[in-house]
């Protein structure tokens, strides 16, 4: 999932648990930072290898590196924030392993695979981890929200069938078995697929500045990924018509009523992004950026803020930015992949603080329409999180620039 739904499907969850509303939707939030690029079936990096140039599969990859260390932090920052000082000296285990088993689950998916089901199977790996350790260790007091200790944790026990966690599970497994039929380039039928375009929009036009002949264009191609993400749903759909058929058509209503704003940016922020592309004003603003010399890697991963501030998406940010970013590189000689990445990176750190995904995100919760409260109790953590990344990013840079390289 993207666009801000991660928070709409957890917050409540933790809000029963007994977390207050505003600190439910920030835990959620700052545990959003790290999939982000590979959410909505990664098409944030499909996007930004589609502006750029660059091999989808190398941008997956380079993406992975960066995350791999940026996910380090946001579980000590989460324990932090739901249990204090004191659930961080007792419950620290928690934070290496699951941070390690996201990072084991993730990164050669992205590397190997490409940027569909990263941070799906990195979280399913997680949960397994955290879950084998818990078989084995527990702090020696469990906190809960507030740091309040939990008198009696670990003594209930949960009353549902196997069959029953076996159909919590099943969506999961549907999406991640049909993606992987669908995408992944080993199957020889996955090439086939995807040179099936039945519409292509296509326009010519003149540059005025170097008088050459280009064309913006569209293809839509039919088997791309969201299509086999729907192919899922229907499936799941099918697997609990007796629950789900009768309430499709108010959750539709209901989600349209909220959410029509929010899908209108979508619309808008991509045409935005063609003409300023096409336009030349991409270009200029690259150029500009350059005279900043090698400082603009600092600045790279506050670029990916600001955009996704601007239009409250990853994908959005990168068909915005990732163009300059990649224009800034080639100026300034920086390796190929390492602006762009800090460009989509960027974009998820700066999540917490995008309108569009804060509306989509307290659409259940008590919240809706109040989307400014979120966006400022968010801010601080926010801001760490970047100075965190611009560190990493200085890393790459400095130290690391081959893991960057084509």
């Amino acid at each position: 999932m993207g666009f801000g739904y991660p928070w709409a499907v957890i917050a409540p969850i933790l809000i029963t648990m007994g977390i207050k509303d505003m600190d439910a939707i920030r835990v959620t939030a700052i545990a959003n930072n790290a999939p982000v690029s590979y959410g909505a079936l990664g098409v944030p990096i499909i996007v930004l290898a589609g502006v750029t140039g660059l091999p989808l599969l190398k941008l997956s990859g380079s993406v992975a590196n960066i995350v791999a260390v940026l996910a380090l932090a946001p579980p000590w920052i989460l324990i932090y924030l739901v249990a204090g000082k004191k659930g961080l000296k007792d419950g620290w285990p928690l934070a290496i392993v699951g941070s390690f088993a996201y990072i084991l689950g993730q990164w050669p998916v992205a590397h190997y695979m490409g940027p569909w089901l990263p941070d799906i199977t990195g979280a399913i790996v997680s949960f397994i981890c955290l879950l084998l350790l818990l078989k084995v260790w527990r702090p020696k007091t469990c906190l809960g929200y507030g740091g309040v200790e939990i008198t009696d944790a670990g003594e209930k026990k949960h009353d549902l069938a196997g069959g029953e966690v076996f159909q919590a599970w099943l969506p999961f497994f549907v999406m991640v078995v049909v993606v992987i039929l669908g995408t992944w380039s080993v199957f020889p039928w996955v090439g086939h697929l995807n040179k099936v375009i039945p519409l292509v929009a296509k326009i010519g036009a003149v540059s005025s500045i170097t008088h050459k002949a280009m064309a913006a264009a569209f293809n839509w191609k039919l088997f791309a990924g969201g299509t086999w993400i729907f192919l899922s749903w229907l499936i799941v759909v099918l697997l609990f018509s007796k629950k789900t058929f009768p309430v499709l058509g108010q959750v539709f209503a209901k989600v349209f009523r909220q959410m029509w704003g929010a899908l209108l940016v979508g619309f808008f922020i991509f045409g935005l992004a063609f003409e300023f592309n096409y336009s030349g004003m991409a270009a200029s603003l690259g150029d500009g950026f350059s005279k900043m010399g090698p400082a603009f890697i600092i600045f790279a991963p506050v670029l990916g803020v600001i955009g996704v501030a601007l239009s409250g998406s990853n994908t959005t940010t990168n068909a915005l930015f990732g163009f300059v970013q990649a224009t800034v590189g080639k100026l300034l000689g920086f390796p190929a992949l390492l602006l762009p990445s800090l460009n989509s990176v960027g974009a998820e750190v700066g999540k917490p603080i995008a309108p569009q995904t804060a509306s989509v995100g307290v659409s259940t919760t008590n919240y809706t329409r109040r989307e400014g409260e979120i966006i400022r109790h968010n801010m601080g953590w926010a801001l760490v999180v970047l100075g965190y990344l611009i560190l990493i990013g200085l890393f790459f840079y400095f130290v690391a620039p081959g893991a960057m390289s084509l």
